[in-house]
């Protein structure tokens, strides 16, 4: 296919699998080896079910304060499928990832195999870091860990944020099965950093039995947080008095502290001075993750979608509260456990305004209604219900007073909505 635009080619990817998620490495592995993408620089894979954005972002600041060419390559993205794929921290253009989908489609008509929509992403995005000459790649998981189209190449470090429930229906149902899905990005011999405090047992057990050179949290290293600065304790170094990173919420110092135990694991092949990691975490920015966009009513917007995330969420918020009242707005997915999630907020928030996602896998604003319900939620405190987000929103604000504050969450369709309608005011 000769596709004139970026637009025309999403519109393409999304219908050339029957499925928009499909695990397995297989016909990853074999479009990978016809496009003949091998990377000879550093590969850093980021897995986990919460903080793996956060983790990439920082490990990308810092990686270019230190001078290196970084490509980072995320999912997914809020307004823009650009955001995907970013090198030397500027997202890439429409040109450049249509040459990379024209070049990963040929290889796959090779095979006559179909790949999703996610998966031809990945290649695509290895495709330009290897043609653009990248010095290290950081990859995020999209899904899981061991049969993510990321864990098609091999990395140097793979780090795994966190385990806790979510994407049941393909990683399983207990903290043990979704981990050794997460884990699955670990490989022998190789630097392996795990930031969970809490790893069950059969993931202990498991990942001493796969050989990798092990970074466990509170085991190789740990964290302490001061007023202003905090400092890290690692295998060889201890940083003293560090910056505290420049992305909002309580969570930030643990993903901070798997990244510098990733950059020590890497020291050899990356090294990196200490002022450069203070530079890093002082300019690092991430879209999304408790982010305050407006003032006088306070809009903040987290792309959190899971009872692990919400319940951060939850303490980010608790840790100031407004004079006036807290006001959610939120949508969700609907293969996600939407009551479970939305129940970790339960006492931190007044009242409620939902809305159905207009996406294939959307809950309508009726189920929402029900999830509410179901979570234990007053019928009075939900304040409005809505068939879109944009709508819910502009309710939200009518709604509020300036000492109000408005909390936006569920899911990145979620966050990105609302992101679109601050743009279009702010234009």
């Amino acid at each position: 296919m000769t596709a004139r635009s970026l637009k025309d080619w999403l519109i393409y990817l999304e219908q050339i699998h029957p499925r928009m998620i499909d695990m397995g490495l297989e016909r990853v592995q074999q479009v990978r080896l016809a496009a003949d993408l091998h990377p000879q620089f550093p590969v850093i894979t980021v897995g986990g079910t919460n903080g793996k954005g956060s983790v990439c972002a920082m490990l990308e600041a810092i990686l270019s304060e230190a001078g290196y060419r970084v490509g980072c390559y995320t999912s997914p993205h809020l307004l823009r499928f650009n955001e995907r794929i970013r090198i030397h921290r500027q997202e890439a253009p429409d040109e450049a990832i249509c040459a990379a989908f024209s070049a990963i489609e040929s290889a796959r008509q090779m095979h006559q195999t179909s790949l999703t929509y996610f998966e031809v992403g990945t290649l695509a995005a290895m495709w330009l870091f290897i043609r653009q000459s990248v010095e290290v790649a950081i990859l995020e998981v999209g899904l899981g860990g061991r049969l993510d189209a990321v864990n098609a190449f091999d990395p140097d470090c793979a780090v795994v944020t966190s385990i806790d429930l979510d994407h049941q229906d393909y990683l399983g149902n207990t903290r043990g099965a979704i981990g050794l899905e997460k884990i699955g990005i670990f490989r022998k011999h190789k630097p392996a950093v795990c930031a969970e405090p809490e790893i069950p047992f059969i993931v202990r057990q498991h990942m001493q039995e796969m050989g990798a050179n092990l970074f466990l949290l509170n085991e190789h290293f740990s964290y302490q947080s001061e007023d202003l600065c905090w400092h890290y304790q690692g295998h060889h170094r201890q940083d003293c008095n560090l910056p505290l990173p420049a992305l909002n919420g309580a969570c930030q110092l643990q993903n901070a502290s798997a990244v510098l135990a990733t950059l020590e694991a890497m020291e050899a092949k990356l090294p990196v001075a200490q002022d450069c990691i203070r530079r890093g975490l002082e300019r690092v920015s991430l879209t999304g993750r408790f982010q305050q966009i407006a003032i006088n009513p306070a809009v903040v917007v987290d792309v959190a979608h899971n009872p692990g995330a919400v319940r951060q969420l939850a303490a980010n918020l608790n840790a100031a509260v407004p004079d006036g009242q807290t006001i959610a707005v939120v949508a969700m997915l609907k293969d996600k456990d939407i009551v479970s999630t939305i129940r970790e907020l339960v006492g931190s928030v007044d009242c409620w305004v939902v809305a159905g996602l207009e996406v294939s896998r959307g809950a309508s604003a009726k189920e929402m209604q029900v999830a509410l319900r179901q979570a234990g939620i007053d019928h009075k405190c939900l304040i409005g219900v809505f068939s879109n987000v944009s709508l819910a929103y502009a309710y939200a604000c009518d709604y509020a007073n300036e000492n109000d504050r408005i909390c936006v969450f569920g899911s990145f369709h979620t966050v990105g909505a609302v992101l679109e309608v601050f743009a279009a005011i702010n234009r």
